[in-house]
């Protein structure tokens, strides 16, 4: 379970959450500057709250007053929304990126396996399509085996058809992988159909939370 209670004082507002994450796939949904991305980079630890706190199974990822355990201790997979992906290392060599445990080859194998990425280990990101780099986006983030997934905007970049198949693709691999997973939206169609819990931001602040399984508003 992941447990984020946080203040974070922005130019205009101050970001001031509260929430839980099971293990399913919570959608942070709100205009463009509601806060969306600084939750998401607080968790990371690429940023740090003013006050709170971030727990997730039990570790202290932040807590106020105490130094923050740092981003590559955290254990969480990243995908942003422009991918990152290295320009001039090949599809293969950027799924590895980061990877040491001695299990990865199998590992990554399953991975570009599931997300029918294998053909592309020996492209560059600047031959293969959009949907194809958000597979392999997804591919090197999971490849460490994160207990966590961030995912900010992932979408937003591919047209409708490749969209809603990735959308597929990441409901598939929730119920493959069993971790949290948080997306950040703010495309109300999307965001019902990923989400099973959707928080709704506005200037920093949750106005509401939807279970989207039964429909009912939990706060």
């Amino acid at each position: 379970m992941l447990e984020v209670q946080i203040e974070k004082k922005l130019p205009h507002f101050l970001v001031d959450v509260n929430l839980t994450v099971e293990e399913e796939i919570l959608v942070l949904f709100g205009p463009s500057g509601s806060g969306k991305t600084t939750i998401l980079n607080a968790i990371a630890g690429l940023d740090h709250p003013d006050a709170g706190r971030i727990i997730l199974n039990g570790q202290t990822f932040f807590c106020a007053n105490a130094k923050p355990l740092p981003t590559q201790q955290r254990n969480i997979g990243y995908l942003f929304q422009d991918y990152a992906l290295f320009p001039h290392m090949t599809v293969e060599k950027n799924i590895e990126y980061g990877v040491k445990k001695m299990d990865a080859e199998t590992r990554i194998e399953q991975l570009v396996s599931t997300l029918g990425i294998k053909h592309l280990q020996r492209k560059y990101p600047h031959q293969i399509s959009g949907g194809e780099k958000q597979r392999v986006a997804l591919a090197r983030a999971l490849a460490t085996e994160p207990s966590l997934l961030l995912l900010d905007e992932p979408l937003s970049a591919l047209d409708s058809k490749t969209r809603l198949e990735c959308q597929d693709e990441l409901k598939r691999l929730h119920e493959i992988w069993k971790i949290p997973f948080i997306i950040v939206t703010h495309d109300m169609q999307e965001a019902e159909k990923l989400g099973d819990k959707i928080i709704f931001l506005e200037s920093g602040l949750i106005e509401k939370t939807v279970d989207n399984r039964s429909g009912e508003m939990i706060s």
